[in-house]
């Protein structure tokens, strides 16, 4: 990412810059500051392996948390982030492609499954089994919750889940599309939809539901979270701290919240 991407890309992320309240100064660039793109479902173990790292090292790590296709559009317009995780390949073989991100820098560091949970307080039951009758299960007026099908990498999944089992037509006008699987997760937790498609570790950060069952495996495409630097990143931290994310300590952290660590090469 050459000079001009990188103030283009101030301008294109003035809102997500405020949010995560940094001025918009060279000292931005300094190398004690990293800036982390991430997918949403990273969110509780990417705030704890950031607080393991900060406890050890003296460096100003930001997150910021959307969908992988979102975080994926501000960085090909020059937003100054410095390391993406993306929730699917797709989006990382995209940046790649466009020479957006550093190549030899780039690994798969977790994995996924697909769940569809409930309101803690529902006493839905089903079986994911091909011919089920999802659909039936959200009452007259009801919706499923579901990540953007057509962007969010959560939402693809749960896509090809669905049609994998044959309840996908079915659904069709009765599913509430989320910008990203947290906000999926929030509709479900308060109640508002009877039933929800997201990740295992959406419904270990979030007391407020359960899991009513697993999607198979082999229902949807593999659900892999590739790391890399971007383009021309120079910064020594963010080197660390991508490293890091592949040691002991961090593997701890992304297992406790329901993620699959993959392993070093």
């Amino acid at each position: 990412m050459n000079t001009y991407r990188r103030l283009c890309g101030l301008a294109g992320a003035v809102v997500l810059t405020l949010c995560l309240g940094l001025a918009v100064t060279p000292a931005f660039a300094h190398n004690d500051r990293v800036l982390v793109f991430a997918a949403a479902s990273l969110k509780n173990a990417m705030d704890g392996v950031v607080d393991a790292y900060t406890g050890e090292h003296d460096t100003d790590i930001r997150v910021s948390y959307a969908g992988s296709s979102t975080l994926a559009r501000q960085i090909e317009q020059g937003a100054p982030a410095d390391i993406y995780v993306s929730a699917n390949r797709r989006w990382m073989d995209r940046l790649e492609a466009n020479h957006a991100i550093r190549a030899d820098s780039r690994f798969d560091l977790l994995r996924n499954r697909l769940v569809l949970i409930a309101p803690r307080v529902s006493d839905i039951t089903l079986e994911l089994e091909p011919g089920v009758d999802i659909r039936a299960a959200l009452g007259g007026n009801g919706y499923l919750a579901m990540a953007n099908t057509d962007a969010v990498p959560a939402g693809i999944y749960g896509r090809q889940a669905l049609q994998s089992l044959g309840a996908w037509s079915a659904l069709q006008g009765h599913i509430a599309q989320a910008d990203d699987v947290r906000a999926a997760l929030a509709l479900v937790a308060r109640g508002e939809t009877p039933l929800g498609v997201v990740y295992a570790s959406d419904a270990v950060a979030e007391d407020r539901v359960r899991v009513v069952a697993h999607f198979a495996e082999d229902s949807h495409d593999p659900i892999v979270y590739p790391a890399a630097l971007l383009a021309d990143v120079d910064n020594p931290s963010a080197e660390r701290l991508l490293r890091f994310m592949r040691g002991d300590r961090a593997r701890a952290i992304f297992e406790r919240w329901g993620f699959v660590v993959v392993p070093a090469d």
